[in-house]
Parts: C-alpha cells; sequence; structure tokens
C-alpha cells in the first residue's frame, strides 16, 4: 500500500494517465467521427471518472498534470510558426485582424459580466470567468492579479475551448463565414488553443490565423479586464 500511495502522489501518475486518456480519446475520435468525440472532452472525463471510481484524491493526479502545465506556454509559442509562413497574408490584412480580435474579446468580457450581474454571481467568481476566452497561462495571470479564483478560471478556460473546438465548424457554416481570415481569428478569439486545433484541421491559413488571435486576444483581454476590474472596485 505504500509503494501504491508513493506511485500515487508522484508526477508519473498524473502524467502517464494524461497521456493514455489523451490518446483513448484520439481513438474514439478516429472511430466515432463525431464533433462531440473531442479528444480533449473524452480525457477530462476518462480522468474524472477514474478519479472518482479509484478514490484518488485531485492532489494526487495535479503532481503530474502541474508538470503537464509547464508545457503550456511553449506550446502556445509554438503557433508563430503557422504565422511566421503567412506573414504576408497577415501584412495585407492587419486592419480586420486587429478589429476583430478587439471586439471580440471586449465582446466576451461584456457578456460575461452582464450575465453574472443578472444572475448576482459574486465577485471573485465574476472576476474569475471575466477571462474564460484567453489561453491557459494568461487566464491564470490575469486572474491571479485580479484576486479571482484560479481553479474556476482554468474550468472556463477549457469548457470555452472545447465548445469552440465543437461548434466551430457548425457555427462556419450557420453564418456562411467563407473567408479562411476571419474563421481563423473569430475561432482563435473565442476559444484559444483548444480551438486553434480545430483550426488548423480545416486549413493552414486558418490555423494561421487562430493563432494569431490567441496572443492578440490575450492582449486586449489584460486591457479590457484591467478596466473592468477599476469599475467594479
Amino acid at each position: 500500500m505504500q509503494n501504491l500511495s508513493e506511485l500515487l502522489y508522484s508526477p508519473y501518475f498524473g502524467v502517464i494517465a494524461t497521456i493514455f486518456a489523451y490518446q483513448a480519446g484520439v481513438s474514439i475520435q478516429k472511430k466515432v467521427k463525431h464533433p462531440l468525440a473531442n479528444p480533449i472532452l473524452i480525457a477530462v472525463l476518462l480522468i474524472c471518472t477514474l478519479l472518482v471510481i479509484m478514490d484518488i484524491p485531485l492532489e494526487a493526479y495535479q503532481e503530474g498534470g502541474n508538470l503537464i502545465y509547464l508545457f503550456l506556454a511553449p506550446a502556445t509559442a509554438a503557433l508563430a510558426v503557422p504565422i511566421y509562413k503567412n506573414w504576408q497574408i497577415l501584412r495585407l490584412n492587419w486592419k480586420p485582424i486587429i478589429a476583430g480580435t478587439m471586439a471580440g474579446s471586449f465582446s466576451s468580457i461584456v457578456i460575461v459580466f452582464a450575465l453574472c450581474k443578472l444572475f448576482k454571481v459574486e465577485e471573485s467568481l465574476t472576476l474569475s470567468l471575466l477571462s474564460k476566452s484567453v489561453t491557459t497561462p494568461i487566464a491564470v495571470g490575469i486572474t491571479e492579479q485580479l484576486g479571482g479564483i484560479v481553479p474556476i478560471a482554468i474550468a472556463a478556460v477549457i469548457f470555452s475551448g472545447i465548445t469552440g473546438n465543437i461548434m466551430a465548424p457548425f457555427l462556419v457554416k450557420v453564418f456562411r463565414v467563407e473567408d479562411p481570415v476571419a474563421q481563423g481569428i473569430g475561432i482563435g478569439t473565442a476559444s484559444h488553443a483548444i480551438g486553434t486545433t480545430r483550426a488548423i484541421t480545416m486549413g493552414e491559413l486558418q490555423g494561421a490565423m487562430s493563432g494569431l488571435a490567441i496572443g492578440l486576444s490575450g492582449l486586449w483581454t489584460v486591457f479590457w479586464t484591467f478596466l473592468f476590474s477599476v469599475w467594479i472596485g
């Protein structure tokens, strides 16, 4: 029992469990081929189920989860590669790109803030949800600065990312967004890195623009959340 306890609380458990759960999600997606069969969503459900059934403390899994978290920032930075490849297109479309990411990040924060006020959500929870549409490293920094609850912010980021990943192709067809630049900017602004993985499957240009939108919307979100925090205060 002691050896099992040591194994559970070692980083190896969290890392191995995450890798196997995600690989299972990828395999299921290939077989099912349905938008709801999202590998990240499946991995989250599998890990939660494992922790509940085996009565494993979240702290034990988090030992490995913290190690995986270290790779988030480098993974986000790696999205600069497709941006560089499509720099010419970026240069020709810089005005709508700036305007789109600015409007998208602002509308996201306004909607969250308005809904929280409508349903009388506690201030700490409101501050935790404002950065839901930016990538996790940026959301964590914003939430810590605002005095929000980091785990809730991370959960909101994951939820918005998975939702965008699943819904992006459907929404693009419904609203007849045919411009690949607009598709990528919309996906990246609304659902950050997780959504960008879907944009990449739609096309290299969509992936490049979505990766660019992650950084730009992150900068705008920092600015908008600062204004809202001053207003709330």
